[in-house]
C-alpha cells in the first residue's frame, strides 16, 4: 500500500485515479510515500524520510521548496496545461474588463440604490465616466507562449485582435507574429498579458523602465504571478496616464482600491473542470512514478518514459553525472544480472538513472545516489 498525504481538498475525480486497493489518501496519513498539494505552502513543511514525490495540482510550484526536494531525492511534479482553458477564459474576460471599466461601473451603479425613478436618468448622465475602447483591431502582446499564452493568443485572434508574442523557447506560432526581442512587445502592444514563471530573471519585469518603453495608455493583464509587476511602478503609471488599466489575479494590499486596478482574487483556475483536470493529472503522475518509476512533468528531474513490462526495476536519483549509467550497468554485469533496459538522463543538475534487470540488484557498492528505489 502507498500512503498519499493531501494538503488541500483534492477533487474526488483525481483521487479516483488512485486504486483504493493500492493507495490510502488522507490529510492525516503517517509516513507518506507522496504528497498531493494545490496551493498550501510547503516551505515550512518537514518532509518525511519516506516521501519520494510531491505532485502539485496546478502549474505553478512557488509553494514548494524545489532545491530542498532535489537534495533529498524527492521528485516534484506539476500539471501544465490542465488548467489552461480556465485561465484563458478569465484572461479574455480581463481584456473587456480593462477596456470598459466594467468593475468600477458596476460599483458606481450600486450607489444609485434608493434613487427610485431617477436611476435611469442618473445612469445616462454618469455612464460616460466608464467608457472605453473596443478590442477589435487592437494589438495584444503575449509574453510567454506556453499552454495558457498560446490559447490566449488564439482566443484574441478570434476576437479580431492582432497578436504579437514573445517566448525565448518558441520561434513560431500559427497566426502570431513572434518577436525576437521582448522590447518589440512593449513598443507595439495596446494590451500586454503575462504568462511566464516567476524567477530571479522575471521578478519585477514590469517596472518603471519597461513601462516607459510601452505605448501611452497601455493595459496590462497579469494572470501569472503578482511579483512579475512592480507595484509602485504600475500605480505610478496609472496615476500619470502611462498605463490605462492593470488587471491582476494576484492583488496585494498596496494595489487594492487603486483607480485603474481591477483586483481579482486568484480565480484563474477556480473552475470545477480545472480542479478536476489538475487533480487527475497529478494523481496519475504519482501513480506512474510510484508503481513504475516513470517521470512526466517533473520540474526538477528529467522526463523518463520507461517500458511498461519489467521484472526488477532499480531507480537512482543523483547529481548530474554522465558516467552514472555506465557505473550502474557495470555493477549489474558484475552481479550476473541480465540488463533488460537502461535509462539515464539529467535536468538542471539532477540525474535520473533506471535499470531493468532479471533479478534484484545489490546497490551497496553504487556510490553517489541521493535516493535509490527498487520496484
Amino acid at each position: 500500500m502507498y500512503n498519499i498525504l493531501t494538503l488541500n481538498k483534492i477533487s474526488k475525480i483525481g483521487l479516483d485515479k488512485l486504486d483504493a486497493a493500492k493507495y490510502v489518501c488522507a490529510d492525516s496519513v503517517e509516513t507518506p510515500d507522496a504528497v498531493l498539494v494545490r496551493s498550501a505552502s510547503m516551505h515550512e513543511f518537514e518532509l518525511d524520510a519516506n516521501t519520494v514525490a510531491i505532485a502539485r495540482a496546478g502549474a505553478g510550484v512557488n509553494n514548494i521548496p524545489i532545491p530542498a526536494c532535489s537534495e533529498k531525492g524527492v521528485v516534484v511534479f506539476n500539471t501544465p496545461g490542465a488548467n489552461a482553458n480556465a485561465v484563458k477564459e478569465l484572461v479574455l474576460c480581463a481584456l473587456f474588463l480593462s477596456s470598459r471599466k466594467v468593475g468600477a461601473a458596476i460599483d458606481w451603479a450600486k450607489t444609485l440604490k434608493g434613487e427610485g425613478e431617477a436611476v435611469g436618468k442618473l445612469v445616462e448622465k454618469g455612464k460616460g465616466a466608464f467608457a472605453g475602447p473596443e478590442i477589435l483591431g487592437k494589438t495584444l502582446g503575449v509574453i510567454g507562449l506556453g499552454a495558457i499564452g498560446a490559447m490566449v493568443a488564439d482566443g484574441a485572434k478570434a476576437l479580431g485582435m492582432s497578436v504579437i508574442g514573445y517566448d525565448p523557447f518558441v520561434s513560431e506560432k500559427d497566426g502570431v507574429e513572434v518577436a525576437s526581442d521582448i522590447s518589440e512587445i512593449y513598443a507595439k502592444s495596446d494590451y500586454i498579458t503575462l504568462h511566464l514563471p516567476l524567477n530571479d530573471g522575471t521578478r519585477g519585469m514590469i517596472n518603471a523602465d519597461t513601462l516607459a518603453a510601452m505605448k501611452d495608455g497601455v493595459r496590462i493583464l497579469n494572470f501569472a504571478r503578482g511579483e512579475l509587476v512592480d507595484s509602485k511602478s504600475i500605480i505610478d503609471a496609472l496615476a500619470n496616464g502611462k498605463a490605462a488599466a492593470y488587471v491582476t489575479d494576484f492583488p496585494n494590499d498596496e494595489q487594492l482600491c487603486v483607480e485603474g486596478i481591477t483586483a481579482i482574487p486568484h480565480l484563474g483556475a477556480s473552475t470545477p473542470e480545472s480542479e478536476e483536470n489538475c487533480a487527475a493529472m497529478a494523481a496519475q503522475e504519482l501513480a506512474d512514478y510510484l508503481e513504475k518509476g516513470v517521470i512526466k512533468n517533473s520540474v526538477n528531474l528529467p522526463n523518463a518514459a520507461l517500458p511498461e513490462a519489467f521484472e526488477c526495476r532499480t531507480c537512482f536519483i543523483h547529481k548530474e553525472d554522465e558516467a552514472f549509467g555506465t557505473k550502474v550497468s557495470a555493477e549489474a554485469i558484475a552481479q550476473g544480472a541480465a540488463i533488460r533496459n537502461l535509462f539515464s538522463a539529467s535536468k538542471k543538475g539532477m540525474g535520473y538513472t533506471v535499470i531493468d534487470t532479471d533479478k534484484p540488484l545489490d546497490t551497496a557498492n553504487i556510490d553517489g545516489a541521493i535516493r535509490i528505489r527498487t520496484i
